[in-house]
C-alpha cells in the first residue's frame, strides 16, 4: 500500500472487510498528542485516549447491570446486551446519545451477534438463563429460538446448555453456539435453527479439541480461501483455531489473558479479557489488540505485550487509572475507536475508547 495513502481514504477501501476497516499502523494514521489530563492506554502504533462519561444514562430509566456485548448495524447504531430486564438492548448512536431501548424477557443475557440475511439485519441472543438463543429483529422481534441441543445425544436436560456466545458464517448462514458455561461444545445449526455437528466439550487440561470454557466463537473470514473458527478457551488462556467442520488446527497461547470472545475488526482480532494472573484476581481485566498473524500488539489496561523467541509473555493487569474492572466484549468501529462493554463492573455503562495513534 503506498504510504501517502490518507486514513480515511485508506477506510473507504478496506469496507468491504469483516468489521469495516483495519486498525491501521502509524504510516496510515496521524498521531494526535494527548491533552493534559487526557486517560491514555495501549502500546505502540495502537493507542487510545478514554472519553469520559460516554454513553452514560439515567440509571433510575435506563439502568443496566451487566453489560456483555455490543454490535453496530448498518445504520452506525451501537447495540449494548444487558442482563438488566428493564431494558436489555440499549441502543446508541456514536455519540454516546440513547436512541431506543427494549427487551424485557432475557434475564441471563450474555452473547450479541449480529447478522445479515436477505438484505435484512438481525440479532442472535443468547440468554443464559433461558438456556436458549434466541434470533431477533433489530425491533426486539423474535424470529426463532435454538432449545438446548437434545439432537447431539450429549445433553439430558436444558439445565446442561448455558450458551455464553454465536457466530454466523456470512456464506451460508451457519450458525455456530459456544456452550462456554455449560458442556463446553461448540453446536453447528444451519441459518433456520436445524442442528448440524457438534465438537469439543469439557476439559480440566490442556486437550487441543477440548475446551476449558470455550466462552466465544468468530467466523475467521481473513483468509479468502481458507475460512476458519476461532474458538475462546477462557481457563486456558488460548484461543484455538478449527476448520468450520470441527477439527483442530492450532493453538494460540496468551499467557495470563483470560479472554471472552474474539472480534474482528479488518486484519485485526480485538478482544476483551475480564481477568488476568490466575483469573482470581478481581478487577484485572483489560484488552487486547492482535495482528493477521496472531500476534499481541497492543494491550490497552494490560502489560506490553513482550516476545522472547516468538514467545508472548505472561500478560497482567497494568492500569494505574483503574479504567476496566471485567472487560466482557469490545466493538471497534470504522474509525478504529474501540467500546467496551463489561461485567461485573459497578453497573457501569460501556467505555469508549478514541484511537490516537
Amino acid at each position: 500500500m503506498n504510504k501517502s495513502i490518507q486514513r480515511r481514504d485508506f477506510l473507504k477501501t478496506s469496507s468491504v472487510l469483516v468489521g469495516g476497516s483495519l486498525l491501521s499502523t502509524s504510516h496510515t494514521m496521524k498521531k494526535i498528542a494527548p491533552k493534559p489530563g487526557e486517560i491514555v492506554v495501549g502500546h505502540n502504533n495502537y493507542k487510545f485516549k478514554v472519553i469520559p462519561n460516554w454513553g452514560i444514562l439515567d440509571a433510575g430509566k435506563n439502568p443496566v447491570n451487566d453489560c456483555h456485548e455490543m454490535v453496530e448495524d448498518a445504520k452506525g447504531r451501537l447495540f449494548l446486551l444487558t442482563n438488566e430486564t428493564k431494558n436489555n438492548v440499549l441502543i446508541y448512536d456514536k455519540s454516546g446519545k440513547l436512541l431506543d431501548s427494549w427487551g424485557h424477557t432475557y434475564p441471563g443475557a450474555h452473547g450479541l451477534t449480529i447478522l445479515n440475511e436477505g438484505g435484512e439485519q438481525f440479532l442472535l441472543i443468547c440468554d443464559n438463563t433461558r438456556h436458549q438463543v434466541i434470533k431477533t429483529d433489530l425491533k426486539g422481534k423474535e424470529i426463532f429460538k435454538i432449545e438446548y441441543p437434545k439432537e447431539t445425544g450429549v445433553y439430558d436436560h436444558p439445565h446442561q446448555f448455558v450458551p455464553t456466545e454465536t457466530a454466523v458464517n456470512p456464506k451460508n448462514g451457519d450458525i455456530y453456539v459456544a456452550d462456554g458455561y455449560g458442556a463446553n461444545y461448540i453446536i453447528q445449526y444451519d441459518s433456520k435453527g436445524k442442528y448440524i455437528r457438534h465438537f469439543g466439550g469439557k476439559t480440566n487440561d490442556y486437550d487441543d479439541n477440548l475446551f476449558n470454557c470455550c466462552h466465544g466463537v468468530l467466523v475467521d473470514t481473513r483468509d479468502p480461501k481458507n475460512w476458519t473458527l476461532l474458538v475462546t478457551d477462557r481457563v486456558n488462556n488460548s484461543l484455538k483455531r478449527f476448520t468450520l467442520d470441527g477439527k483442530f488446527i492450532t493453538r494460540y497461547h496468551l499467557p495470563g489473558s483470560f479472554v471472552c470472545r474474539p472480534n474482528l475488526h479488518g486484519d485485526h482480532i480485538v478482544a476483551a479479557c475480564f481477568r488476568s494472573g490466575d483469573g482470581n484476581w478481581p478487577g484485572s481485566g483489560y484488552v487486547q489488540i492482535l495482528d493477521k498473524d496472531m500476534k499481541v500488539v497492543s494491550t490497552p489496561g494490560g502489560s506490553e505485550p513482550i516476545y522472547k523467541n516468538g514467545v508472548l509473555q505472561r500478560q497482567h493487569k497494568d492500569d494505574e487509572n483503574k479504567v476496566f474492572i471485567h472487560p466482557h466484549d469490545v466493538y471497534a468501529d470504522s474509525d478504529d475507536n474501540i467500546y467496551v462493554a463489561q461485567w461485573a463492573s459497578q453497573k457501569t455503562y460501556p467505555i469508549k475508547l478514541e484511537r490516537i495513534g
